[in-house]
Order: C-alpha cells, then structure tokens, then sequence
C-alpha cells in the first residue's frame, strides 16, 4: 500500500502554469487540460488577441487566467514575458513550451530562411524560455518545466531534415536542463507526441495525397494522438505523481517508436 498519496497526485491546484503556443493545437488542449487540473494559467503567443478563447475556458473552469502576446524567437520578449506573468502570480510553477513550427522540404530544397526560421522557433526559443522561466524556478527550488518535442525527434521522416534537426534538439536540451537543476528540485521533461491532427498538421493531410495513410500504417493503435491525450501526458508530468521523473522524452505515439 503506498502511503504517500503525493505520489498518486495529479493535482495542480495552487500552482501556476505558462503554456506557450496556446492560441491552438496542443497548446491550447495543454492550457485547458492543467485548469482542469487545478491550476491557474498563463498563456502567451505572437497574438494576445487569438488568446481570448482560452482565457475564457479556463475561467470558466473557475481558475484564473492572463494572456500574453510574445514571438519566441525574440528573446528580449521571452524574458518580459517571463517578468510579466511572475509579476502578475508571484511565482510560476509550469511552464510548457509548445510553441513550433514545420515547413516541410525535401533536404536539398531546404533553404536557409525555412532551416532558420524552424531552428529559431523550435530549438532556440524553447531553450531560452527555458532560461528566462527556470531562473525563477532556481531561485525558488521548484518547478515543472514540459517541452513538447515529436516523434520526429526520434526517428527520421522525408522532407523533415530542419524539423526532426529541431526536436531532437528537444529532446537533448531536456537531458541538459534536466541534469543542471535537478539540485533545485526542478524537473524537465519531453512529451514527443506522434502526428495530431491541428492547425499545424491538418492541411499537410488536406492536401498530400496518401500522406493520412502513410502515417496511420506507421502508428501501431492505427489512428492518430488526440490533442487531449497529449495534454494528459503533460499534466502528469508537472504534477507530483511524476516527481521523480527528469530527463525523460515521453512517446504520445501509439507505438510508432516501437518499430
């Protein structure tokens, strides 16, 4: 009988979460999902006003609420977002970095504009969000920090050379983060979900013909992540049931990374 019920609690309430890329996708499931949970949300990307939305959902999940407008790639903007939202709360306990991008090309298309733009986005900005917000979390000697990586940062897929480049490094900032403030009690994780039909993804099957297929004959269960069973894994892993859990890349994937 375990008598620590801590370690069976995905609870979040009294903490406080910043989720960015939460104008849609999974961020947006990831915000609401840690409301649900108890926390109060801070949610940020390149247009406060796409934000309103979520804001409403989460108070209306009695939690509060505070948008942000930042572009990741701009880290003077990282680290006023960082100032604004700790001034607002007093602390920040979460912060989840969704905010991507993928601009499919072949390897010998691939130009130095898109490889920059995804780099920055992806690799770039997580890390320094990462920096700007573990800063408080040091200081404080607590905090959950969830990256959202992909199963492209674990296995290759054509046409994708920036995008898997830019979620391995993910996955390897994570191991990083993870090992230099674990004396902080500060725990940095990946959830690397496989394909989930958003905004990002949606039109990639609108438009390619086979592609839908393609990917479901690589996904074992046979069908795609749903945006809530990726944020699920995110809740879990800032909560105390994972405490102990640092340095890890968690597979949302129904198998894929299996074969």
């Amino acid at each position: 009988m375990i008598e620590d019920r801590t370690l069976l609690d995905w609870r979040l309430d009294g903490k406080v979460a910043l989720v960015t890329g939460a104008s849609s996708g999974l961020g947006y499931a990831s915000a609401l999902a840690l409301a649900e949970a108890g926390a109060d949300v801070a949610v940020a990307s390149r247009s406060s006003d796409r934000l309103a939305g979520i804001c409403r959902a989460i108070e209306a999940r009695g939690r509060r609420a505070y948008s942000v407008a930042v572009d990741v790639r701009d880290v003077a903007q990282i680290h006023r977002m960082a100032e604004e939202v700790h001034a607002r709360f007093g602390h920040i306990d979460i912060l989840v970095n969704s905010a991507g991008l993928n601009i499919p090309q072949p390897a010998l298309e691939v130009t130095e504009e898109a490889w920059d733009t995804i780099m920055e986005t992806n690799a770039k900005g997580l890390f320094f969000c990462c920096q700007a917000v573990g800063r408080y979390m040091v200081a404080q000697r607590s905090g959950r920090i969830v990256n959202i990586g992909s199963t492209m940062g674990l296995v290759g897929m054509a046409d994708r050379a920036a995008y898997c480049a830019s979620k391995g490094a993910v996955s390897q900032l994570t191991k990083v983060l993870a090992i230099e403030w674990a004396p902080y009690n500060v725990t940095v994780n990946t959830v690397a979900p496989t394909f989930v039909e958003t905004p990002l993804t949606r039109p990639y099957f609108e438009r390619i013909p086979g592609f839908r297929e393609e990917v479901l004959r690589r996904i074992p269960f046979g069908r795609l992540a749903t945006p809530e069973e990726v944020a699920a894994a995110v809740v879990f892993l800032a909560s105390d049931a994972a405490g102990m859990i640092t340095g890890v890349t968690l597979p949302v994937d129904g198998g894929w990374t299996a074969w």
